[in-house]
């Protein structure tokens, strides 16, 4: 928060130099104007500042500049004084939003303690109001990266706190934890937040235009090439350039990636000319680009450059308590997404979840959150069906889905099938029919 200061208006130089002198020797700072439109020019929401202004002004009376102030910010305390005061004239700046209405003629030490009282509550509004936006940003990042471990708990912290910091970040992380959700985390809290966020998978992109997409080329530079492109880093200006599975850039262009990374500084393809560039780098890897720098897999250069700080991400097989939190999460967007009704989690299938490796790591347990909305996944043990209902033609997957979900619900119900079509909302000879077509069979006598 900046330092206090109070913006004086008046036509009068001689009130102005009195009152401003007797205010600095309360101890305060103190701006004054003539031109009301001067004074609003250095009004600004963030300001710890409160306006005391004359009402009769030549250019733009004191409640024009209440109204132009309260535009900015409507709890910015302004003090208004006049000549001129009286009942009327004191209700209408109170009901027009002024803090407080003093009458000339007044001593400076009544109006220092008016100004000290709308400093606190200034400063009260303005503390209020970060903390408000850091409870935000707190509960967006946690939304998030879902979890309570503390390794989680650390990267968030991480990233509040490297957010603004202007240096470029390795991310690492086996497949599937989230390696893009921080780097996007890290220009969401940004500064950059506006300007673009470009991300590249290294791996996906072929070797012979892994160099054009980055860097660009001019018209001519190479067969194909009939018009010049603007490459990757330089469309992100002003943003962030997020480069994923970075271990699978050709050593070559490894080499110009360094360039751009230590003088901020690109060339096109078939140019001359080097283009500035303001981009904040955030590289992200599965793998150790020590052991593969020292392999010869990875430019030492470069690993180094890179590894400045670096964010490691747990896998989830090392927050395992975060398992059932963050499947009810995903859960919930997949409900969300099928329009589709959560289906019980029982003990045991929670056991079932917080006890598996998760080699995919979030991204798996996404996909057997959204298949689990969708009926296909009760438990690993009904691995094979769910495997067996995502092949095959439309037609097939379609059959495979209805058969499992009327087999799960017969089960649930012990073979009772009026039990059974009354939960999927059929009519009796209509769940015959389906069972007769899809082959399902029913042991016992299936009494309904």
């Amino acid at each position: 928060m900046n330092q206090p200061s109070i913006l004086l208006l008046d036509d009068d130089a001689d009130l102005r130099h009195a009152v401003s002198q007797g205010l600095e020797l309360e101890g305060h700072e103190v701006a004054v104007f003539e031109d009301p439109m001067a004074a609003l020019s250095n009004v600004s929401r963030d300001d710890y500042s409160v306006i005391v202004s004359d009402i009769m002004m030549p250019k733009m009376d004191g409640f024009d500049v209440l109204s132009r102030v309260m535009d900015i910010d409507p709890v910015i305390p302004v003090i208004l004084i006049t000549g001129h005061g009286d009942v009327p004239l004191a209700v209408k700046a109170m009901k027009s939003g002024a803090y407080d209405f003093i009458e000339k003629p007044f001593t400076v030490q009544k109006l220092a303690a008016v100004v000290e009282r709308a400093f606190e509550k200034r400063r009260l509004v303005l503390e209020n109001r970060r903390l408000r936006e850091t409870l935000g940003e707190v509960t967006d990042l946690s939304a998030r990266l879902v979890g309570r471990a503390p390794s989680i708990e650390i990267i968030r912290s991480q990233i509040l706190a490297l957010a603004d910091a202007e240096v470029d970040v390795l991310v690492l992380g086996e497949t599937g934890t989230g390696k893009e959700v921080v780097a996007r985390a890290l220009h969401d809290f940004s500064s950059r937040k506006k300007l673009p966020f470009v991300a590249l998978n290294c791996a996906a992109l072929p070797k012979d235009i892994i160099e054009s997409e980055l860097f660009g080329h001019e018209a001519g530079a190479f067969t194909g090439a009939n018009k010049s492109r603007v490459g990757k880093l330089e469309y992100a200006n002003g943003g962030t350039v997020f480069l994923d599975e970075i271990e699978s850039m050709p050593l070559d262009v490894q080499a110009k990636l360094l360039r751009a990374l230590e003088e901020r500084t690109i060339v096109r393809l078939g140019s001359n000319h080097s283009i500035q560039l303001d981009v904040r780098f955030i590289a992200a890897t599965k793998v150790d680009l020590g052991e593969s720098s020292e392999s010869g897999g990875f430019r030492p250069d470069l690993y180094y450059r890179l590894n400045v700080v670096s964010l490691e991400i747990p896998a989830l097989r090392d927050r395992k308590e975060d398992i059932p939190l963050l499947f009810f999460h995903l859960a919930r967007e997949a409900r969300g997404k099928f329009r589709r009704e959560i289906p019980p989690v029982s003990p045991g299938l929670e056991a079932e979840l917080i006890n598996y490796d998760w080699p995919g790591n979030v991204r798996e347990l996404r996909n057997t959150a959204d298949r689990f909305v969708l009926g296909l996944w009760r438990g690993f043990g009904s691995q094979q069906s769910v495997q067996e209902s995502t092949t095959g033609d439309l037609s097939s997957r379609v059959q495979a889905f209805e058969k499992s979900v009327i087999e799960r619900e017969i089960q649930s119900h012990s073979g009772q099938l009026k039990a059974t079509y009354e939960s999927l909302g059929l009519s009796r000879k209509g769940l015959y029919d389906k069972m007769k077509r899809l082959g399902i069979q029913v042991s016992g006598d299936g009494s309904d």
